[in-house]
């Protein structure tokens, strides 16, 4: 992929790091689903629609509460990886890929649709009148996002200027806690609904939080093997000297919620 307004148009695949956001990326607390529960949303009875799914973390995750989940992704590499993890969890997750804004459903599909991590991707003057289309009568479009806060957080500051070394372009840091931006598009086809934010701390270990950091689009989805292997070299050493072998890294957590007019 490449957009001039991310990474300052530098070329990032996702699919070049999917083993590592298989393994993970599947960090999100149960607080954070907990949100979308409250909602009375991605439970029994309701046919969901999961953009940008990657791994498919959000489906599988959910999946014990009874939905039926389709996940689409961009990448190839994305959509093989939550193929194989929904299979070995037994998890009946229809996936496809598709760009979000190209996905050929019918008229009122889907009674909820999630993007997680991903809403600032897409072309949205194509993907508004889409989800409202292929939405039900009274559904309702969902955006969640998690990020680290480097300015608070010791280890996520000094991993991201790790990140910046190897790859400078990378537009993707230096996050402080700001509502999810929703473009005016959506103001046509949807009313604006609850919109919160929150903050996560959340556990790893050296070993997981240096494949997380390897997993980001900085890293694992734009540089070479060659280079990608220096940073996990320089940036393990960097774990060794600061955290014990188990910390909790702080994240905030946003969510905005739409309802289709």
């Amino acid at each position: 992929m490449r957009n001039t307004e991310i990474d300052h148009g530098k070329v990032f695949d996702w699919g070049r790091a999917s083993a590592d956001y298989a393994k993970y990326r599947d960090i999100y607390p149960q607080e954070f689903y907990q949100k979308i529960l409250d909602l009375g949303l991605c439970q029994a009875g309701q046919k969901v629609l999961d953009l940008g799914t990657g791994t498919g973390v959000l489906p599988r995750n959910l999946y014990q509460y009874g939905a039926d989940f389709t996940g689409i992704d961009i990448s190839e590499n994305q959509i093989g990886q939550a193929k194989k993890l929904a299979e070995e969890g037994r998890m009946n997750i229809q996936f496809q890929c598709v760009p979000a804004e190209k996905a050929g459903f019918t008229d009122g599909a889907f009674d909820v649709v999630t993007a997680c991590q991903c809403f600032f991707y897409f072309k949205h003057e194509e993907l508004a009148p889409l989800i409202n289309r292929i939405l039900t009568e009274n559904g309702t479009f969902v955006i969640l996002y998690m990020a680290w806060l480097p300015f608070e957080d010791e280890v996520a500051g000094k991993s991201e200027e790790l990140v910046l070394k190897y790859n400078p372009k990378w537009t993707g840091c230096r996050e402080r806690r700001h509502p999810i931006e929703i473009p005016e598009i959506y103001e046509e086809y949807f009313t604006i609904g609850e919109q919160t934010m929150f903050d996560v701390s959340v556990p790893f270990t050296r070993e997981s939080w240096n494949g997380r950091i390897r997993a980001c689009r900085g890293i694992g989805a734009s540089l070479t093997t060659e280079e990608t292997e220096h940073f996990d070299q320089e940036h393990r050493e960097l774990l060794n000297r600061i955290v014990p072998p188990e910390f909790e890294v702080l994240h905030y957590a946003a969510m905005a919620v739409m309802h289709k007019k």
